[in-house]
């Protein structure tokens, strides 16, 4: 037992030596190594937080150092915030780092550029992460690019509260309210002199017509989109982007997050929703991307040419008993499908490209989704699909059954459809769709209808479609009668007799 005992403490002593509240260090000599010199912290909106920036600081050394003082160089008055190994403030004193070890600093900033020197549209704010004092100060540069911008936001009401607007009744008679306003007269011209960035939805009120201009750039905080209300109007006017002349003036709608982290991010922002009976809408030259979804068509019309929609949550185009006219338009990578119609209404695409090549999650819907019903759970709700016409296009993407119909059996109710010359993949493994009606390709409502051919898409990871030259099985499948209506195709090359399917012609692809 004494034996035991003597053990049991000559391991408590053991135990006790080896353990210590502090360490011995050595002041730094200024050979710190950093993962990076400068922190470029992006483009941000003024008053915008910008995100999250980490620096590694190491001690390469064999000794235990503390660094006497970290700092900004603009001490209190930076408009920097700084982190340094879970600390947060802009001075930090006595900072140890192991021998050969590291420790983190993270950096982010909010910048109002009315207090800044020179009080420019575009404005460069700068300032350095200071170590030590003296001769053997290091320092690493912080970079942030600050952008003004005209911010259009509900307003406050008070106790928390802010203006909504009521979009109607659910099934128990509740009020859906979201936050939101209706633009003033003064607020209907969006032009290309400062970007425009939207919290909660800017709505357009009855007989209103919102204008976008060529080049404009709209951002949409998280949560937020537009509302085109009954009888409201939006026109978006756009120039080929084709014209080296004028690269910058298509117009753009994303999220308002510009750091390269949230470059593609899909579901950034909510919707641009046309509800019932807005009609005389156009979108020409534009490209929206990041949303949850695209644009949503209720009961309403709209023409769209040039038209491109990446990044959507949800569904790129969005149709319920809609009126759209589509050329030239490209939707791809959608968590559900690029191209959604529900509850029929009338449709004509040319020269379109509906990809889908979705690689957040696993997607259940084909790029293109067609139906005349929709179940609420409570009832069958059914309306005419007066037509639905694809002439020259591409339906492709990364799932093997890429086009799907659903129509309620019902012959009151109209399900017209029809793909013409048309490349499709509709690849049934498992032979599901044989003796289905819907699905026989080789007689009307199809018409020259390619299946499966390699598109030969240039990068659909970066949303590039153009088609391989001598290579692309849209090449040379299109119907030249479409070529009055959609004489050039996106890039503005003139069409080819026979013109090749979906939204571009053809090109030698660059080697290497």
């Amino acid at each position: 037992m004494k034996y035991i005992y003597g053990l049991a403490l000559f391991c408590c002593i053991i135990l006790w030596s080896s353990c210590r509240n502090d360490f011995e260090t050595i002041a730094n000599t200024g050979n710190l190594e950093f993962s990076r010199d400068t922190v470029y912290l992006d483009t941000v909106f003024t008053n915008i937080g910008s995100s999250t920036y980490n620096l590694k600081v190491y001690n390469r050394s064999d000794d235990d150092i503390t660094i006497p003082t970290i700092s900004l160089g603009e001490g209190q008055f930076s408009n920097y915030r700084l982190n340094v190994d879970g600390i947060p403030g802009k001075e930090f004193n006595d900072i140890n780092i192991l021998a050969n070890d590291s420790i983190f600093v993270f950096v982010e900033t909010t910048l109002d550029i009315d207090n800044l020197p020179g009080n420019d549209l575009n404005f460069l704010y700068t300032d350095q992460i200071l170590f030590d004092t003296g001769a053997i100060q290091q320092k690493v540069e912080l970079v942030t690019l600050v952008q003004d911008a005209v911010f259009l936001f509900p307003a406050d009401l008070g106790n928390g509260m802010v203006e909504t607007l009521n979009l109607g009744q659910d099934g128990e008679g509740n009020d859906i309210l979201i936050e939101g306003f209706f633009l003033d007269d003064t607020e209907l011209n969006w032009t290309n002199e400062k970007p425009y960035v939207i919290y909660g939805y800017a709505a357009v009120n009855t007989g209103k017509t919102l204008t976008v201009d060529a080049g404009a750039r709209i951002h949409f905080h998280n949560g937020s989109g537009l509302l085109i209300n009954e009888g409201g109007v939006m026109n978006v006017n756009g120039t080929p982007s084709a014209d080296p002349e004028l690269l910058e003036n298509e117009v753009i709608f994303q999220g308002d997050r510009l750091e390269p982290d949230f470059e593609n991010t899909p579901g950034q922002w909510g919707t641009i929703w046309f509800t019932n009976n807005s009609t005389g809408n156009t979108f020409t030259n534009a490209t929206i991307k990041n949303s949850l979804i695209g644009l949503r068509v209720a009961n309403s019309q709209i023409d769209l040419e040039n038209v491109q929609i990446y990044n959507a949550a949800v569904s790129g185009l969005e149709a319920l008993t809609g009126t759209v006219n589509g050329q030239n338009m490209v939707i791809n990578n959608c968590g559900q499908s690029s191209l959604t119609i529900s509850l029929g209404g009338n449709y004509e695409f040319n020269h379109c490209t509906f990809a889908n090549y979705w690689s957040n999650s696993f997607r259940s819907f084909p790029t293109v989704s067609i139906n005349n019903a929709i179940d609420t759970g409570s009832e069958i709700l059914a309306s005419s699909l007066v037509q639905a016409n694809f002439n020259n296009c591409i339906i492709y993407g990364n799932e093997n059954l890429e086009l799907g119909l659903f129509a309620v059996d019902d012959a009151s109710v109209l399900f017209n459809y029809e793909l013409n010359n048309t490349l499709l993949r509709f690849n049934d493994t498992g032979n599901d769709f044989t003796n289905n009606p819907l699905y026989q390709f080789d007689q009307a409502p199809y018409n020259n209808v390619v299946l499966n051919e390699d598109p030969a898409f240039f990068d659909s990871q970066l949303n590039d479609f153009n088609i391989e030259q001598n290579v692309s099985g849209a090449e040379n499948i299109g119907d030249s009668s479409i070529n009055g209506i959609v004489p050039v195709d996106l890039n503005g090359t003139s069409r080819a007799t026979p013109p090749d399917a979906g939204a571009y012609e053809s090109v030698v692809f660059p080697q290497g």
